[in-house]
């Protein structure tokens, strides 16, 4: 990735800028980690006093943090106003109306927070707001002589999780920028895609984090092309492939298995009942296989199985749905993946209430003959990609102690359908090539899809065009979690002592810290201190006159600002120390050229 420009950190930062005084500064550091810190993001973040919790999800900014988020949000600005994107701002607090429009007062279920006023009209704190963007567009523009228009906002967005964790990577409450274009042709739309994901690249090379550029799914917000900007990191909740031999890059959610092609199955020997008694898992059904029931050719394998599995589909309308997915016995069905499929459905678990209710599926023994919208259970079913006509699979027999032998797709059983919901592996065959695919985390900071005409069919946003013919105007969506990258720089910006921030997200260019008690020491550093405010340095000074060296030293290593002067011992040999906080490299500079140096490496 490309470093921000140079001179960035400089041309934000004005002579005169008040300095933050640790003295008076509103702070704690904390020297024992939080309870409920999972992550280091989390753990860093309340320890050096940036950020607080107000209850699970939810966290109030204290001042240092808040300059980090301000520093965040102007990247942003300054970059989405670059491509010519208008900012405005709507309200948190939004009518169930145009939620309604498009169904997604129902399809939100309970991921997000419902209020009434007095009246008992419904409201609801905004999860997004692509039906506010389109309602005010229409509500001023009637021409394509309007469009294309680029708006945006950087406003607090509210979400119902269920399970918040991580600190800020997964809250209830956070900061996001979301801006949508608006344009009468589908050209029209992918030059704006590309517009805004050149932005993203530039915001996000700023920004100074790891990350990778992942094919997508839209999810519950509909459209098309889709791609995520996801921060490389350990603790996050993204899992993303990317292949050994090409640039093919994807979230698990979006990764399509490459199918085989069909096969003949004239010979296949008829299918089968055994008894297989014990056998409650793939692996005791393998063992029995291989010891009663031998093949010539080799052992049998988890992978010659085929396992039904079956769940409960909770539509947003509160209705329950069965559904059973077929796939290879060597796989497990990842949930993500699989709630990727489906969104915004809920999944649940099939309980022994199902069961009950369907009579016809035997635990532990469901074949493909109990199963389909066909079969006397209607469950639909759903099957793996790789499950393909000619394929040979031993399966349950829908009677307890026997499976099916030699059951072959498309002569013994037809599936209603297939799903993308078998995990994915390392040394998985790549779609795009002949390489294999690795899989990695990461932590989503930016989404940007191709809506189309969803929204604006629903809320029938037309404009004239050059025949003076009504069109549907074509959308796009484009979101950047701008308080979750305080965390996600957090978690690639540290070190076993604390924070490393970059230098253009720091909350202060330089932390000067004077130690000893000579009075002489702290009238220098405050001189050092007027010096570089102005010369538009922006300085954290610890003129804390009681406090010990190493609780000062140990209170700048766990803050985590980029350069660290120390005016202590040294001065009266005429020199200051500067140290290098990423690097830890310590150089000593004359007292006469301390605030040339200290420019120069703030300026780069």
């Amino acid at each position: 990735m490309t470093a921000a420009p140079e001179s960035a950190s400089a041309a934000r930062r004005l002579p005169g800028a008040p300095v933050l005084r640790m003295s008076s500064l509103f702070v704690r550091t904390l020297r024992d980690d939080p309870a409920d810190a999972e992550v280091p993001s989390h753990r860093l973040l309340v320890r050096a006093g940036y950020i607080r919790r107000a209850a699970p999800g939810i966290y109030s900014w204290l001042p240092l943090g808040l300059k980090v988020l301000r520093n965040i949000e102007r990247i942003v600005r300054e970059e989405m106003d670059a491509i010519g994107a208008q900012e405005l701002q709507f309200p948190a607090l939004l009518p169930r109306e145009p939620y309604e429009a498009t169904n997604r007062w129902t399809e939100y279920g309970d991921g997000i927070f419902r209020l009434k006023d007095r009246k008992g009209a419904d409201y609801l704190l905004g999860p997004t707001h692509e039906e506010l963007f389109t309602l005010v567009v229409k509500d001023l523009y009637s021409s394509y002589k309007d469009l294309p228009v680029w708006l945006y906002q950087i406003q607090t967005k509210y979400r119902d999780e269920a399970r918040p964790r991580a600190g800020l990577l997964r809250g209830r409450e956070f900061v996001m920028k979301d801006s949508y274009s608006f344009d009468t042709t589908d050209e029209g739309l992918e030059r704006s895609y590309q517009a805004h994901r050149q932005a993203y690249v530039r915001t996000f090379d700023r920004l100074g984090f790891e990350y990778v550029v992942v094919k997508a799914t839209s999810g519950a917000m509909g459209g098309s092309k889709s791609e995520e900007f996801l921060a490389k990191a350990d603790v996050g909740e993204d899992t993303y492939v990317r292949c050994t031999s090409c640039d093919y890059a994807a979230n698990v959610e979006a990764v399509q298995v490459r199918a085989p092609q069909p096969v003949g199955y004239d010979d296949a020997p008829a299918a089968h009942a055994e008894q297989t008694p014990d056998t409650p898992t793939i692996e005791t059904l393998v063992d029995h296989l291989n010891e009663r029931h031998p093949r010539d050719d080799r052992p049998w394998q988890a992978g010659d199985t085929l396992k039904n599995v079956l769940i409960v589909l909770k539509h947003p309308d509160g209705t329950r749905e069965p559904l059973a997915i077929g796939l290879p016995g060597d796989r497990e069905v990842d949930a993500k993946r699989l709630e990727g499929q489906l969104e915004p459905i809920e999944v649940e678990a099939f309980g022994e209430d199902d069961f009950a209710a369907n009579p016809a599926l035997v635990k532990g023994y469901i074949g493909p003959a109990a199963l389909g919208e066909k079969s006397e259970s209607k469950v639909r079913y759903l099957v793996d990609p790789r499950v393909v006509e000619g394929t040979r699979w031993v399966t349950g027999a829908d009677v307890e102690g026997q499976h099916v032998i030699d059951l072959v797709a498309g002569r013994d059983f037809t599936p209603d359908g297939t799903i993308e919901a078998a995990e994915v592996r390392d040394g998985d065959p790549c779609p795009s090539c002949d390489g294999t695919l690795e899989t990695a985390r990461g932590i989503e900071m930016g989404h940007i899809f191709q809506l189309g005409r969803k929204y604006a069919d629903a809320l029938d946003l037309k404009v004239l065009d050059e025949n003076g013919k009504l069109v549907t105007v074509t959308m796009g969506s484009y979101g950047i979690g701008v308080s979750r990258a305080v965390a996600a720089i957090a978690e690639n910006a540290h070190d076993e002592l604390g924070l490393v921030w970059p230098r253009e997200i720091a909350p202060a260019d330089v932390h000067l810290v004077a130690t000893g008690k000579d009075p002489a020491v702290f009238e220098a550093a405050e001189k050092l201190t007027a010096d570089l405010q102005a010369h538009g340095v922006a300085v954290l000074f610890d003129d804390r006159p009681k406090v010990s060296p190493g609780v000062k030293f140990k209170d700048a290593e766990l803050l985590g600002v980029p350069t660290i002067v120390v005016v202590g011992k040294g001065f009266v040999d005429g020199v200051v120390e500067v140290k290098d906080r990423a690097t830890g490299e310590r150089e000593d500079v004359a007292v006469d050229d301390i605030v040339s140096h200290v420019v120069g490496v703030v300026r780069g």
